[in-house]
């Protein structure tokens, strides 16, 4: 026989059933609350926000704020080496197995020296391959064509403040550069190169104070005096007092 249960106690068990089912409720609406915040605050990676920092566009890249200022920007080529890449310089360095050469488009001597040779002698301040080898190279060759002595000439006002940069550059093997050009360049126009020496021979002079460069300079130094005649070491010790002629 089933006991009849008393009001009171149906009304407290309804009281305790009903406080058991507010408060999963509001566990349930607090752990889904929980899981919204959680979604909000770290997007999935399928959203556009994640797909953009994933994938960044490419108007990213150009825009001046994604650009880091203290990153190594790509430098802008030369303008030797822009000429070059544009086909201004009238041959191509060939490979070879023992060493390199240059092929001329047309024989040097049918080239006019205005403004390649300028072009050259300013190609003798660059650093990296092949530009360093074709300026050399080509300045060299160009000199030796017949009539340049009558090509040249016209040229050494020109020339000059080109060749003071290459002697005044911070990089050795740009300065030896520049110096063999200037004993070649002395070698065809001979004394013409008198009245432009004094503005290449304190650059010399500083250089001289370094050891390595010493035997170098003075050989340079011996064969301006030798192309450029007794005119030539009168400049020469007015500048660098400590030369010892040729002669002596």
């Amino acid at each position: 026989m089933q006991k009849s249960e008393c009001p009171g106690g149906v009304q407290l068990r309804n009281r305790v059933t009903g406080n058991y089912d507010q408060r999963m409720s509001s566990s349930v609406q607090i752990k889904h609350r929980t899981t919204v915040q959680q979604s909000k605050s770290s997007p999935s990676t399928s959203s556009p926000e994640s797909l953009r920092k994933l994938h960044p566009r490419p108007s990213d890249k150009l825009n001046p704020k994604t650009i880091n200022p203290f990153g190594e920007q790509p430098r802008a080529p030369s303008a030797f080496a822009a000429i070059y890449s544009k086909g201004g310089i009238p041959c191509r360095l060939m490979h070879g197995s023992v060493k390199h050469r240059l092929q001329w488009e047309c024989p040097p001597e049918n080239l006019p020296f205005d403004p390649l040779l300028i072009t050259l002698a300013e190609g003798l301040r660059e650093t990296k391959h092949p530009y360093t080898f074709v300026s050399k190279e080509g300045f060299r060759e160009l000199l030796l064509v017949k009539g340049a002595p009558e090509k040249a000439v016209p040229l050494l006002p020109r020339l000059i403040p080109v060749l003071k940069a290459a002697l005044v550059h911070s990089d050795d093997d740009v300065f030896e550069r520049g110096l063999n050009a200037l004993v070649q360049l002395s070698v065809v126009v001979g004394p013409s190169l008198n009245d432009h020496m004094k503005h290449l021979l304190t650059s010399l002079s500083k250089r001289l104070m370094d050891k390595k460069f010493k035997e170098p300079i003075t050989s340079a130094l011996q064969k301006l005096e030798q192309h450029g005649g007794s005119g030539s070491l009168l400049v020469i010790k007015a500048k660098i007092p400590t030369y010892c002629s040729i002669c002596c």
